[in-house]
């Protein structure tokens, strides 16, 4: 399993108690209880949206833009964010696949199962809303609290504000609501009202769940509920609760119709209850393990994204809303869902979650992409302070570890939760797309087992490069992958398909460069996708400046401030101009903006290298090696960069891994072989190296010359052993030969003879062959013949 919270890390304290924010109480006396953000209850709070103006302009960011509105006050000191998008009609570049849903994990990670519920085991004894959790809902303030010892009243009047409040359940088992609901009880309440277990009589006795009002008195909760009956039947999606009816019925004390919402009874546990569970278990605050978090992630993405595409918004998603039964998670209280274009009705969220915008510019659905990040950020690490230090930031990596060690992770959230809401996901989909690339990465890192994926923003590679520069020739100075070939081979941004000129770069057939460039050239339309090839012709061209003069023509027409793509371009081209710098700063932007994607650590890893940074570039080629044994170039990367770290057991140990499909298969071993016959000095050589070596060569399917050369190397290399004194030999190999030679100087040297006449008879000039035959006479013992 992945790494979760280190043994040796202290866990955080939990920031002071914040209005809003309370402990959980519910804990058993005999059980640990770890301090845990998690153990205090984070109550929904409201504000009146504010309304577009009239004569805003529609901001940039596609698609589906909408109208910047004005500021609004707001009695609350919360606020989320702005920004758009739906799962239908996406672009490649933001992902077009339909919402669906598969097995929770994605197939990638197991996530325990949680049992369906008795329903009856789920209706409480004694159903009374605890005192330290009583607020008024119009302002706040504390309500229904004792004193002097005695118990303050459920219901009665806000001493601030005048509102009335009334925390007592309104329905008791055996009451017949709608002619068809029978109550078995209370289960319980939440931020909008008391939550009822009933069977629905017409349906088969089927379990239903009654949603009623904590206030009847409050406009605000029942302006909610009443918006929950105009639209919410609409929705249809298996990871969202299902909305039956509505019904009314009197209220036992004054005789006034109560609303209640009739949905699905969805029997399991929260995830909040879930991440408790987990706490006490381990005894102290520790985290659900990432991988089940980003797998809750991958669930409630499609669902959050479902409802976008029915231009609705969820606004209110925290784990207390979501629901896992079995191996499937369902959003439940849908009291805060909104249409999209609403800027009348209360507008509901929770401090800790809700984008900083939100006040100035509403819900969009931007502000729930923020939710889902800082759900599965509270979910992942102890965020002590969420709702106060951190209220709309992250801890970085040098505070958090599971940020250090999971880089890829931490720079999704960052992304959800950008302040800038342009700057966020552009749709639900497009999160899941990367948030999947991360768990793949994730499980990798964990299990020792690549996870392969393909890529729905970047090509795959199609050439790999350095294959042949693992080891120096002897006497010589290793060269690095040459910049202009590696930015030429990485892979590039697939064509974004909403691009005007999409149709006519996918009927181009050039394959040559200055073919290319002049089809680009005569393009009938312009376009930021045509401007984007033509940079990487001119690059193959050799043409560098005119390269940099296209990429400027491109971002003259970027329009996204969140299109990552020129910046790609830039990297590719600052590496072939032999900047690596200026290409780790562009590419490292990319990997902010995508970051499950492999190609920009994959670039990162030679940028880094070619700067001369080994322990970065070794990061980098792990992460894209462990994760994709599709990218062979990671694999040579990471063992040259070992090499020149001096780790040459670390470098053989990747070689070793290129898989025997590869058809790099046998580069990589025959690097293996040089790496373990090429010791600085002879007496620094191990036996079982030169064994090993041997029998790797005899396994490879080669050409007469190639083998021979390999045998070659193989055998000065024991000849040099030979000649030190047999550092380390083992008495018990005495009798073992390599290549069909006895550790002996004599036999050794007539193997290097047989070697270099074979070469001799193989080479390509008379020159060649003179200077082969005289290092043949000249290694041969003497003999008397």
């Amino acid at each position: 399993m992945p790494p979760e919270w280190p043994a040796d890390v202290p866990v955080p304290n939990v920031a002071p108690r914040q209005p809003g924010v309370l402990p959980e109480t519910a804990l058993g006396a005999d059980e640990p209880q770890p301090t845990s953000v998690l153990g205090m209850t984070t109550l929904t709070q409201s504000i009146v949206p504010p309304k577009p103006e009239e004569s805003a302009e529609q901001p940039e960011r596609k698609p589906d833009p909408r109208p910047e509105p004005q500021q609004a006050k707001t009695r609350s000191d919360s606020a989320p964010v702005t920004g758009s998008s739906s799962f239908p009609g996406t672009s490649r570049r933001t992902g077009s696949r339909a919402s669906g849903r598969g097995r929770l994990g994605a197939g990638l990670v197991e996530v325990p199962i949680v049992p369906v519920k008795d329903p009856a085991s789920a209706v409480l004894e004694d159903p009374v809303v605890s005192e330290n959790k009583r607020f008024c809902n119009n302002c706040g303030a504390e309500v229904g609290r004792g004193k002097d010892g005695k118990p303050g009243d459920p219901e009665g009047n806000c001493p601030t504000c005048g509102q009335a409040f009334n925390f007592r359940p309104r329905l008791f088992r055996g009451d017949l609501v709608g002619g068809q609901y029978e109550v078995l009880g209370s289960m319980a309440y939440g931020g909008l009202g008391w939550i009822y277990l009933a069977k629905d009589h017409n349906v088969s006795d089927r379990w239903v769940v009654l949603k009623g009002m904590i206030d009847t008195g409050d406009e605000t909760s029942m302006a909610s509920v009443l918006a929950e009956r105009r639209f919410l039947a609409e929705v249809e999606h298996p990871n969202v609760v299902k909305i039956y009816n509505f019904v009314e019925h009197p209220d036992p004390g004054t005789g006034t119709l109560v609303g209640y919402i009739v949905m699905e009874y969805v029997g399991g546990q929260s995830l909040r209850e879930l991440a408790l569970e987990h706490h006490r278990e381990a005894g102290r605050a520790e985290p659900l393990p990432i991988g089940q978090v980003i797998a809750y992630g991958l669930e409630i993405l499609p669902a959050i994204g479902y409802l976008h595409s029915i231009d609705m918004l969820y606004c209110d998603l925290k784990p207390d809303n979501v629901i896992q039964t079995g191996e499937q998670l369902k959003l439940i209280d849908l009291g805060a869902v909104r249409k999209t274009d609403d800027y009348e009705s209360p507008l509901f969220f929770t401090a800790g979650y809700a984008a900083p915008e939100l006040a100035t510019e509403g819900a969009t659905v931007a502000s729930d992409i923020y939710t889902v990040g800082r759900t599965l950020a509270v979910l992942s690490i102890e965020f002590a302070g969420y709702t106060t230090r951190y209220k709309h930031t992250l801890p970085g990596p040098d505070s958090e570890p599971l940020f250090a060690l999971f880089g890829s992770y931490y720079r999704v959230l960052k992304r959800a939760t950008h302040a800038d809401p342009a700057q966020r996901f552009a749709s639900a989909e497009e999160m899941a797309d990367q948030l999947t690339g991360v768990l793949r990465e994730v499980m990798a890192l964990g299990t020792g087992r690549p996870r392969p994926g393909l890529s729905t923003v970047f090509s795959v590679e199609t050439r790999t490069f350095g294959a042949g520069l693992v080891v120096a020739e002897r006497g010589e100075i290793l060269p690095a992958p040459d910049p202009v070939e590696v930015a030429t081979v990485l892979p590039l941004p697939l064509v974004d398909t909403d691009d005007h000129a999409a149709a006519i770069l996918a009927s181009i057939t050039a394959t040559e460069p200055a073919e290319l460039v002049a089809a680009l050239m005569n393009a009938p339309q312009d376009s930021i996708e045509v401007r984007l090839r033509l940079v990487k012709a001119r690059m193959e061209q050799g043409d560098l400046r005119a390269a940099g003069s296209e990429l400027e023509a491109a971002r003259r027409l970027v329009t996204d401030p969140a299109d990552w793509r020129p910046d790609w371009l830039h990297g590719l081209l600052a590496l072939a101009n032999r900047a690596p710098q200026i290409a780790r700063d562009s590419f490292d932007r990319v990997y902010d903006a995508v970051p499950g994607e492999i190609a920009p650590k994959l670039a990162l890893a030679v940028s880094a290298e070619q700067a001369g940074d080994h322990f970065a570039a070794a990061r980098y080629y792990e992460l894209v090696w462990r994760t994709d044994h599709s990218f062979v170039s990671a694999a040579f990367g990471l063992a040259r960069v070992y090499l020149a770290q001096g780790a040459r057991s670390g470098a053989i140990e990747v070689l070793e891994s290129v898989p025997d499909t590869s058809s790099h298969h046998v580069a990589a071993q025959v690097a293996a072989i040089k790496i373990k016959t090429r010791a600085h000095e002879a007496e620094k050589l191990v036996e079982h190296e030169l064994h090993d070596a041997a029998k790797r060569l005899e396994r490879l399917a080669l050409d007469a010359e190639r083998r021979t050369q390999l045998s070659v190397e193989v055998l000065e290399s024991a000849y040099g052993w030979v000649k030190a004194g047999k550092p380390g030999a083992n008495p018990a190999n005495a009798n073992r030969a390599v290549l069909g030679c006895a550790l002996s100087e004599r036999e050794l040297r007539f193997g290097l003879e047989r070697c270099y006449r074979a070469l001799a008879r193989l080479a390509g000039t008379p020159e060649q062959r003179h200077e082969l035959v005289d290092k043949a006479n000249a290694i041969r013992p003497r003999t008397l013949t």
